[in-house]
């Protein structure tokens, strides 16, 4: 009986063991895909299409099946240092260089085998299909609310109008039938008028308090460049490059992770793929030739003109704060975690990049408001179980750690 028991036991300990090691499993294979999806964004999304095989950006579009013919470690040595793998003589090797136009991938020789692992596996899922939830703005609704308004009114409006003008036509007509002279719409809008100055003096009243709220709305509106749209030098569409061609917000806008600003990028970083993108309608050649010309680049030999002068590409600032107002990228975007659609919209979406937000201090209060902090940040340090001790497990918003204070927007 004791025996029996004993295996008994084993076997359930031997049960719960087998769980937890592939429950463990799991979650690293889970962890593995989103590490891979962070690495492919941020090194393999501006060359590759994560997707079918025969849609290409400069090189190969990825699907799970694409890798299939090649073993883990070529892949590997491939992905470290293509140039060294062609330059040994590997067929395989060889064959994707004369594919792809002898055109070599950068190496990647600090990727270690794990990060190699999840960049595989992320590929091997294939894209997952994104929503971004872009939250509207109270500005927008206020907007929204006074048109509605101004309808009302206007349609109010006309309507007694056409009412005093009934009432007058039947007047007349009673007149008429008791031989009476009749008058004008206008007559007697006039000798109303005089036998009802109050209506005159309310009038006057209600214009001036129009015209004050007109003023003050006005003022308002001071420096928010809401829709602002102005036309670029070159015809850059966030629509191709962000939506259907999936490249990273930060590939381009590298500082947005590092510095207070999220900077504009220079030439270089547009020809690293238009070294080999010519564009493919008559639009996109025209447009993707002013680069070349600012540059200096000859798209027939693929290659740099010698002591050509190089002309800057004056782009037009969209997103303008006060100088007076201190606003930084990377606490936003890597401490906050911040999406960029927050601010900017669906920037994946827009053809000519606009003004999404108002950008003013309520909406940014309002921000401070509702946005949760991470108190398991580790940036926080000791901070955050301080917060925790003094919320006694309340939410934890921007505000409450500071978020409101003058000194921390303003200089």
């Amino acid at each position: 009986m004791t025996s029996q028991h004993c295996k008994s036991n084993g076997r359930k300990r031997l049960s719960l063991f087998a769980l937890l090691f592939f429950t463990t499993i799991q979650l690293g294979f889970a962890q593995s895909i989103e590490l891979g999806e962070e690495l492919f964004s941020s090194n393999c999304a501006s060359c590759h299409y994560l997707g079918p095989e025969s849609k290409k950006l400069i090189g190969p579009g990825l699907a799970d099946h694409t890798l299939e013919e090649y073993t883990t470690e070529w892949l590997y040595s491939w992905i470290r240092n293509s140039a060294e793998l062609i330059a040994s003589g590997d067929e395989a090797a060889i064959a994707v260089y004369e594919e792809y136009n002898k055109s070599a991938m950068p190496a990647f020789p600090y990727f270690s085998d794990e990060d190699l692992d999840n960049v595989l596996a992320y590929i091997e899922q294939g894209p997952a299909e994104v929503v971004v939830d872009v939250a509207e703005v109270g500005v927008d609704g206020e907007a929204s609310a006074t048109s509605n308004t101004m309808v009302v009114l206007v349609a109010a409006l006309v309507m007694l109008l056409l009412f005093a003008f009934v009432l007058a036509r039947i007047k007349n007509v009673l007149k008429e039938i008791k031989g009476q002279e009749t008058s004008s719409l206008l007559e007697s809008a006039l000798i109303w008028l005089k036998q009802t100055p109050i209506v005159i003096a309310l009038f006057c009243i209600f214009m001036l308090l129009y015209a004050l709220g007109g003023a003050w709305d006005g003022l308002l509106t001071v420096g928010v460049q809401k829709g602002y749209q102005p036309e670029q030098p070159i015809a850059f569409s966030h629509k191709i490059h962000a939506g259907e061609n999936g490249v990273d917000c930060n590939y381009c806008h590298s500082g947005a992770r590092h510095s207070k600003s999220a900077g504009v990028p220079s030439a270089n970083v547009c020809m690293n793929c238009h070294t080999y993108i010519a564009g493919e309608s008559e639009s996109g050649k025209e447009e993707i030739a002013k680069i070349y010309d600012a540059i200096g680049f000859d798209p027939e030999s693929r290659t740099y003109i010698e002591g050509y002068e190089q002309k800057p590409i004056e782009w037009i600032r969209v997103h303008n704060l006060p100088d007076l107002a201190y606003f930084n990228h990377s606490q936003h975007v890597n401490v906050a975690g911040v999406e960029c659609q927050t601010c900017h919209g669906p920037i994946e979406e827009m053809e000519v990049v606009e003004q999404y937000s108002s950008l003013t201090m309520g909406w940014c209060i309002d921000c401070h408001r509702e946005h949760k902090v991470d108190t398991a940040n580790a940036y926080y340090h000791d901070l955050s179980e301080n917060w925790v001790e003094k919320y006694h497990g309340e939410d934890i918003s921007v505000d409450k750690i500071g978020g409101l204070e003058c000194g921390k927007c303003h200089y």
